[in-house]
């Protein structure tokens, strides 16, 4: 029988103490994964539809793929179910993701989280320890242009993990990045909430279309369902 706790590792960083941990729920007999920035829940392994959502939504909203592939970029690696879905797709050709938190990368690399097949055994997966919301605000940006650029990293476009995201969400913000999309790319973003209507109609600035999706699942713990979003946009 596991260990009804285990914290995996604790590392000090410079937006806070970071944790993975995990537990044993008894009333669902399953062991769950967690990170945690101080006390705030970033994520689950209990709860990874909207994060595989994310993938396979943005992915469907590119259409065909080119002969040579489709290059990906996921901001926000976490437990990596985003980068995982995104790798099951035998069109990419290309996945980087961009972590902020080098603890995080070093989970994968060590094998200490759930995921399988593991994203370090990926030869189309690299995993960079970087500021995605620099790089996106950044000319130079992520090297070329991709074809989608899927990010899950703050709670909500309001609800934020660090203060120095905020200009991302701006109109600014969102046209910086869809600068480093290839004509035709596609930019897909989680949230933690149900749809922000004031925040699609920003993107509609931006982009060609803009758009969210509802992804709801059911919460074993409360036993009710709980719904998310996918926002979408295609340049």
């Amino acid at each position: 029988m596991s260990r009804l706790f285990e914290e995996i590792d604790y590392q000090v960083t410079e937006i806070g103490a970071i944790s993975l941990r995990r537990r044993r729920i008894l009333s669902l007999d399953t062991d769950v994964w967690e990170v945690l920035l101080g006390e705030e829940h970033l994520m689950s392994s209990l709860f990874t539809a909207s994060e595989i959502a994310l993938a396979k939504l943005g992915l469907a909203a590119l259409g065909e793929a080119p002969p040579e592939g489709w290059d990906v970029v996921v901001g926000g690696l976490g437990l990596g179910y985003t980068a995982g879905a995104v790798l099951e797709d035998a069109r990419v050709a290309r996945l980087e993701v961009i972590e902020f938190l080098q603890p995080v990368i070093d989970w994968h690399e060590e094998r200490l989280v759930p995921l399988d097949p593991p994203l370090a055994d990926e030869g189309r997966c690299s995993l960079i320890q970087g500021d995605f919301f620099a790089l996106a605000a950044s000319p130079e940006g992520f090297g070329v242009p991709k074809d989608a650029i899927l990010i899950d990293i703050d709670h909500t476009p309001d609800w934020l993990l660090d203060q120095r995201s905020g200009s991302f969400y701006s109109e600014e913000g969102l046209r910086q990045l869809a600068g480093h999309l290839k004509p035709g790319g596609v930019m897909g973003l989680w949230s933690d909430a149900l749809a922000d209507e004031a925040f699609i109609a920003r993107m509609k600035t931006v982009f060609a279309e803009a758009w969210s999706e509802a992804v709801t699942f059911h919460n074993p713990l409360q036993d009710k369902p709980f719904t998310q979003t996918v926002y979408l946009a295609r340049k």
